[in-house]
């Protein structure tokens, strides 16, 4: 048995309730969202869903007219800011005696322990000592406190004093000096004395910040045919295909069956596309001389802002492109080539709206809207997150010979990822940072992931051992929105948990705050009928294989461009926000999939037996009821299908009172992970393709994998149609249990009082009714069930 699986654990793994002291509705300018600004009044309320906490502010703008060191003749300045044990340095200009360094500073209110604020001006020296220029003093108790949306606090010159403050020394320079909260605008690009040790470089990584996930197309190219194309070898026919190339991303067309000079294959290409366009598109014509070696017969690169954008289901123009074919025998640094104008290709190319579902599992959806903004609709809500705090985290690197933790957390939902500030050193880092999304859907997921930042420019080596210096897992939360009732605060304590070799384990526990605000309750109601995603997809969809390939790329684009943000989000922070590697094979993803079934068919295996007990009489009077009812259902058979919604009505308001009272978490029970066996999670951890040393055991171990990985999602898909049906009366999703309820009241009601025949007779000619009266789309009873919850969302 595996120890972790013992009871005492199973109590670390749940949702605790907290009850923080947050902060009352305390203002601020505006939040970014996604789609742009949000007002205050918009959102309703602003910061008021994390604590409270005070910063002394330093704004170090410029000075000028300072003196030059006499025996060099030169002055290198900078600018040190002093609050008890706390430094804070600018950047040194050299030689320069009017420097600007537009740099904030931000002290923790909690920690100051001195009442004199110092802001010394120096002199760098290569060798000795730096040189003293002046300072400047301030009492603590007289600095104005700045709450916003008041506008910050104008900067002010300054004269310089000697050390002892009896006279003033040659230079000036200019400040601002304010006391303020986590809502002021200075704050994410402040230095914090939190992260005092870190200087340099790793000061940027440890600051907070706001990303934006690129906007995604799909690239579709319809490559028809070729019309003259010649093989170096003019005496044999080519047999050609097509190679196209974007970015990373190479797809190739089958061998044309036939040897031909004007090859014809009609085959479609999908590629995926990030704004602003970069790459271009590059088709290469290719002769398949032998199984082993291939030559190029022509070439062309088109730029993509030369495809139309296709935000309809309106046919695409196909065109005609000219060429390239390289004649001369090409010396090094010459660019002669020959345009064949008779050798051409015809495509049909154009760009669709891709959805942001690409970067995503399709089980963690956090956005449904399509590329195009022209297709959006408006918000139907406010998503608010509150990121207290987290408690209990564990080692995750060795410095200066002890173990340490530099946590931060990242968010993402929709096209906007959030990253904390860097908590330094800390096992209970408290954040109490606040963020805001447009929600255009409620049937939608945000992520949560709390990491160990390990780029800050120390000595610090992994608590693993290895060399890698990659951003440590600490653990992930997620919650659907339509699991939150409306305008209502959510604060618990989700347990940490991530699942190594070893097994599953706690590795800290993160404080969040959360709360769903509701702009537009029809509009909601609305959405529970409409398609999950834009028609276009439904009118060209595409193959699973194509959905795994595209979603794949779509991950390195996303991974690629937020890694060039400053301070960036790499690589591994976004693979495992993304659940890239939830379609792999897995032992205990099978068999959590399989008993996830298996509960399926509890109810009806409990309906048996019920039926069982009443047929042999171990309970009389129940007996006697179902014989009344049997006789009386006999008698009235129009009586049968309001009895059934009826029963489902009753049992939607019965269990009501049961509904849950929190969002769903991480269920280690139902992933499977408590009692799984080493040699599984040995299996899990494997390297695709396999480590094993055995060439052929490698070949059929990795086919079984991606086999039996395909066989899983399928499994796993099922278990959650079941589990959505499930959910109609349950209250998992209140808005969707209201509906059903409602309806299975008005059905009740409308069968009741319409003879059964002619509800045969309707049923029957709406089914059988002709494929002109079919829509493409899905009806609005299965865009209703697609949008139920599942368990799907507990998967660890």
């Amino acid at each position: 048995m595996n120890p972790l699986s013992a009871p005492h654990h199973q109590e670390d793994y749940k949702l605790k309730d907290t009850k923080p002291q947050l902060g009352e509705r305390w203002p601020h300018g505006g939040i970014r969202g996604a789609g742009g600004w949000i007002s205050s009044e918009r959102a309703t309320s602003t910061y008021d869903l994390v604590e409270q906490m005070f910063y002394l502010y330093v704004r170090v703008e410029k000075a000028k007219d300072l003196p030059t060191n006499p025996l060099t003749g030169n002055c290198d300045p900078y600018v040190e800011v002093k609050v008890g044990n706390y430094k804070g340095k600018t950047k040194h200009f050299e030689k320069k005696t009017n420097p600007e360094w537009k740099e904030v500073f931000a002290f923790s209110k909690d920690k100051i322990q001195s009442s004199v604020l110092e802001v010394f001006v120096r002199d760098r020296e290569m060798v000795a000592r730096d040189e003293y220029i002046g300072r400047v003093l301030f009492d603590m108790h007289e600095v104005p406190t700045r709450v916003p949306p008041d506008s910050p606090l104008a900067p002010q010159w300054y004269r310089l004093e000697d050390r002892r403050g009896d006279s003033k020394v040659k230079g000036e320079i200019m400040l601002a000096v304010w006391m303020g909260t986590q809502a002021d605008e200075a704050f994410p690009e402040a230095w914090h004395s939190d992260a005092a040790t870190v200087h340099g470089e790793g000061v940027f990584n440890t600051r907070s910040k706001v990303y934006v996930s690129p906007k995604l197309w799909y690239l579709r190219v319809n490559v028809i045919e070729a019309q003259d194309v010649e093989p170096h070898d003019r005496s044999q026919l080519p047999q050609a295909f097509l190679k196209a190339q974007l970015g990373n991303q190479i797809l190739k067309t089958k061998l044309c069956p036939t040897r031909t000079t004007n090859p014809l294959w009609n085959e479609d290409l999908i590629f995926v596309a990030a704004e602003p366009f970069e790459e271009e598109l590059v088709l290469t014509i290719e002769n398949k001389v032998t199984p082993a070696k291939d030559e190029i017969m022509g070439k062309i690169r088109i730029p993509l802002n030369k495809f139309e954008r296709r935000l309809d289901h309106r046919p695409v123009h196909s065109k005609w492109f000219n060429l390239e074919k390289f004649g001369f025998g090409v010396m090094e640094g010459d660019k002669r080539h020959e345009l064949k104008f008779s050798s051409r290709i015809h495509l049909r190319a154009c760009l669709e709206g891709a959805y942001h579902v690409l970067d995503e599992s399709t089980m963690y959806i956090s956005d449904q809207r399509p590329t195009a903004r022209q297709l959006w609709k408006q918000p139907i809500g406010i998503l608010e997150v509150g990121i207290l705090s987290a408690q209990g985290l564990l080692p995750m690197k060795q410095r200066d010979g002890r173990g340490t933790t530099d946590a931060y957390c990242v968010a993402k939902y929709g096209l906007k990822w959030v990253r904390t500030r860097t908590f330094l050193e800390s096992f209970n880092p408290k954040w109490n940072e606040q963020y805001t999304w447009e929600v255009y859907d409620p049937c939608t997921v945000i992520t949560l992931g709390v990491f160990d930042n390990c780029h800050l420019g120390g000595n610090e080596k992994p608590a693993s051992g290895s060399g890698a210096k990659l951003d440590s897992r600490i653990g992930k939360v997620r919650i659907r929105l339509s699991t939150l009732e409306t305008d209502r605060i959510y604060t618990h304590s989700y347990p940490l948990l991530v699942l190594s070799p070893s097994g599953v384990k706690k590795m800290g526990e993160l404080q969040l705050a959360v709360r769903f605000t509701c702009l537009s309750l029809a509009s909601m109601i609305y959405l529970y009928g409409h398609p999950l995603l834009p028609k276009m997809h439904y009118l060209h969809p595409f193959t699973v294989n194509q959905l795994d390939s595209l979603r794949y790329q779509a991950m390195n684009i996303v991974a690629v461009r937020l890694g060039r943000a400053e301070p960036p989000l790499r690589k591994e922070v976004v693979e495992y926000m993304l659940d890239v590697d939830s379609h792999m094979w897995s032992m205990r993803r099978s068999k959590a999939n399989f008993f996830r079934i298996v509960s399926l068919f509890s109810g009806v295996i409990s309906m048996s037996k019920w039926l069982g007990e009443v047929r042999y009489w171990k309970n009389p009077v129940t007996t006697i009821l179902v014989h009344v009812l049997f006789l009386i259902l006999i008698c009235y058979p129009e009586l049968i299908l309001p009895t059934i919604f009826l029963y489902m009505f009753l049992i939607g308001i019965w269990n009501y009172r049961f509904r849950p009272r929190h969002p769903p978490h991480m269920d280690t029970k139902l992933s499977w992970a408590e009692a799984v066996h080493p040699d599984e999670l040995d299996e899990e951890f494997d390297t695709f393709p396999t480590s094993k040393q055995q060439d052929v055991v490698r070949m059929r171990y990795d086919r079984l994998r991606s086999v039996a990985g395909r066989i899983q999602t399928v499994v796993g898909d099922m278990a959650t149609q079941g589990e959505r049906f499930q959910a109609l009366l349950s209250w998992r999703d209140p808005r969707a249990s209201s509906l059903f309820v409602i309806f299975c009241l008005i059905a009740a009601v409308v069968l009741y009082v319409t003879p059964f025949k002619i509800v045969a007779l309707v049923a029957g000619l709406i089914w059988l009714r002709h494929p002109r009266f079919r829509s493409k789309q899905p009806s609005i009873p299965s865009n209703f069930f697609r949008r139920l919850p599942s368990r799907a969302d507990s998967m660890l």
